[in-house]
Parts: C-alpha cells; sequence; structure tokens
C-alpha cells in the first residue's frame, strides 16, 4: 500500500484516558513506525471527582493527559467543553473543525455512533464533521497545511465493546494486535492515576488497568492474539475505502 505523504495519527475522544483505553495499543505502534500522533479531548474531564471541585480536577487531569501522550512523544491537545454536556453545536464544531486544520491528520480514531454516554455520542459527530470539513480551504480562516485530507476513520469500541441497545459485542472490521505494546499501553493509562478513585465512587469499579486487560484479552481472543484493540472502519463516501490499520499494523 502507499502511504499518505502526511503520516499524523489523531485520537479524537471524550476525555482523557478515553484514548488511553481504547486505543493506545495502535498509537504506539504508529509511534513506533514513524507516525506524529496526537490525543485530544473534548474536556478536560471537570467532573471526573467526587470530592475535588471542577477547576482543581480539570487541571489534574489535563496534567495526566499531557503525560501518557508524552509517553509515547504524542501531543495532548483538549477542546475545553464541559464533561456531561458536551454538545454538537456551532462552537464546538468550530473548536474541532479548527483543531484538525492544526493538526492536518491523515487517521483518525474516535468514539462509535452508539455509546453508553452522550459525551461520546456528541464528539462522535464532531469528528465526523471535522474530519470532513477540515482540509475544504473555506472551512476555517487557520492556514491550510500541504496534505490536508479527508482521513481515514476508525471508530473505537463502546465501552467494554458491548451495543448499549442490543447488549450484543460489537462486530469490528478490524482487530490490531497489540500484545507486545500491552505494558506501555497500561504504563500510560497509569499516568490517570486520578481516575482509580473516581471510578471506583461512581462506577463501583476497581482496577481499571486491569479491567482494560481483560477487555483487550476479549479482542485478542478474537484474533488469535493474547491482546487486541477492535476498530469499525468509517467506509462513506468520501472516505478512504483501504483498510490502513490492516496493511500498516497488520490486523484482521
Amino acid at each position: 500500500m502507499e502511504l499518505p505523504n502526511r503520516r499524523t495519527a489523531l485520537a479524537f475522544l471524550a476525555h482523557p484516558d478515553d484514548a488511553e483505553i481504547l486505543c493506545a495499543g495502535s498509537l504506539i505502534r504508529l509511534a513506533a513506525a514513524g507516525w506524529e500522533v496526537h490525543i485530544a479531548t473534548a474536556t478536560p474531564g471537570d467532573c471526573g471527582s467526587s470530592t475535588l471541585p471542577a477547576d482543581e480536577i480539570a487541571e489534574i487531569r489535563r496534567a495526566e493527559g499531557a503525560a501518557a501522550a508524552g509517553k509515547i512523544g504524542a501531543t495532548y491537545h483538549c477542546l475545553e467543553e464541559r464533561d456531561v454536556t458536551v454538545v454538537f453545536d456551532k462552537s464546538a464544531n468550530r473548536k474541532a473543525i479548527d483543531l484538525f486544520r492544526k493538526v492536518a491528520p491523515t487517521l483518525v480514531f474516535t468514539h462509535p455512533r452508539i455509546d453508553y454516554m452522550t459525551d461520546h455520542e456528541q464528539v462522535h459527530q464532531l469528528a465526523r464533521s471535522a474530519a470532513f470539513a477540515y482540509s475544504v480551504p473555506n472551512a476555517s480562516a487557520l492556514p491550510l497545511v500541504d496534505g490536508s485530507v479527508i482521513p481515514w476513520c476508525y471508530y473505537c469500541d463502546p465501552i467494554e465493546g458491548i451495543d448499549a441497545y442490543s447488549g450484543e459485542l460489537v462486530r469490528p472490521t478490524v482487530c490490531v494486535d497489540i500484545s507486545e505494546v500491552i505494558d506501555r499501553k497500561s504504563e500510560m493509562l497509569a499516568c490517570h492515576a486520578s481516575q482509580r478513585e473516581w471510578l471506583r465512587a461512581h462506577h463501583g469499579m476497581d482496577e481499571y488497568i486491569e479491567a482494560m486487560k481483560r477487555h483487550s484479552a476479549i479482542r485478542g481472543k478474537q484474533l488469535g492474539t493474547n491482546y487486541a484493540e477492535a476498530f469499525v472502519q468509517h467506509r462513506g463516501h468520501p472516505y478512504p475505502q483501504s483498510d490502513i490499520l490492516k496493511d500498516l499494523l497488520g490486523g484482521e
């Protein structure tokens, strides 16, 4: 497969730690293959604490997001929307398009259309809008980076890989083997230390790193390996039709 001139991957997700749970293994492998990697969140995670005020936990979580990205030489960005109130509106759409304009991604990871909370679903819409629009010359006042194109777009698993309406495991179009980088993925997720107590208090779950590994093992079993990440590729007009993840990373 002929690679694009720009080799820039962007994970655009709702909250700090979403990328580390859902697609960090693939980001690690892309970075190792020479790709420029960016991790962006719509919010700074300002509701991610049962004890700290919003501004304080947001500052902590921005720093955690930057530290996790730094583990693989990636750059962290935040749109500064607010937890549980992310909406697809003109202001947020402008922020998303301008982010994509600056990064000029050729490969995008984002949330699926259906997920367990609406912040994720609204980010899905923002990502689709920005992926389509950012390379349109008049779509942003920011300069157009050479090589800007409609990117390959992949939807990460919903949380636990379960379709919220059917209760069934989502059927991916491609799975990527992350067995050799699972420890590095765990190190990235461990940067989000503030979330352990939050998840215990609100979600009733502990050992969030082990929970990530358990789901990665489920996807790995499907691929015939120890750990994997699963994605559904967007193949609608006029997005790229080839499967760059499968071609680059050997997924199935």
